[in-house]
């Protein structure tokens, strides 16, 4: 699997590696809303948009595979009866597109309870395509991951804040592009191939995000990444340049 095959599709948050016809996306979050609820927030129910926004996509680039890399549902340790009516009725719907795969995230504690029977539910520690490393990001990747070319990891929602001449801050998605130091990886995983990282940004945009440029990317592998030299992608494809150059 060639690395150049791996494209973000334009203005969504979801990669389409096209050799072998494989959407993925991540950070759903199903039954945010609630949580939302609870702290005095009126939302609409985002799981119809977000369904239909994929589902042109489905048609557009006509995947064989669909990853999802994890947090599906958002409550947790306990799920709402609309989340689980929500989460079985959004996969049931996409299991029709393409084989389903999901590498749990750290929201997705039972999460097989309440998926059809088609859907593969992986091990949290990921799962491996060829030269492709396919992981959520909350916990520390298997040994055989950390071999792969390159690693699609999600977790961080990543965002990049931006501040206008008077001061005022604004958050964008972002996608990052960043590879590990060395010496670290090394530390921790000596037979890693050092992998390039590419961190998806979430598809529910109720979710926020951590400011890649103020904070750094979340989870174990965060501290193994060179943040200074990660680039920052836009949605729209856009360059923004180094997380040194924009902090």
């Amino acid at each position: 699997m060639l690395l150049s095959d791996i494209q973000p599709t334009p203005n969504e948050p979801v990669l389409f590696i096209k050799n072998k016809k494989i959407l993925v996306f991540a950070d759903l979050h199903i039954g945010i809303e609630s949580e939302l609820r609870a702290k005095g927030l009126s939302t609409p129910p985002q799981t119809p948009d977000m369904t239909n926004r994929l589902l042109e996509l489905f048609e557009k680039y006509k995947p064989k595979e669909i990853i999802i890399l994890g947090d599906v549902k958002h409550n947790i340790p306990s799920s709402t009866y609309s989340e689980r009516r929500d989460i079985n009725k959004f996969l049931e719907t996409i299991k029709n597109y393409g084989k389903v795969h999901v590498i749990p995230g750290n929201h997705d504690g039972n999460i097989k309870n309440f998926s059809p029977a088609e859907i593969v539910i992986h091990p949290s520690e990921g799962l491996l395509l060829e030269n492709i490393g396919f992981v959520h990001g909350h916990r520390w990747p298997s040994e055989e991951i950390m071999q792969a070319d390159q690693i699609i990891m999600a977790h961080t929602h990543p965002t990049v804040m931006l501040i206008d001449r008077l001061e005022h801050k604004s958050f964008e998605s972002c996608w990052v592009k960043t590879s590990f130091d060395k010496s670290k990886i090394a530390e921790k995983y000596p037979n890693s191939s050092n992998p390039q990282v590419l961190i998806v940004p979430a598809f529910n945009p109720l979710c926020g995000g951590i400011p890649i440029n103020k904070e750094g990317v979340m989870g174990p592998l965060g501290k193994l990444m060179d943040i200074d030299k990660s680039e920052i992608y836009l949605l729209d494809g856009t360059l923004l340049g180094n997380v040194k150059n924009i902090r």
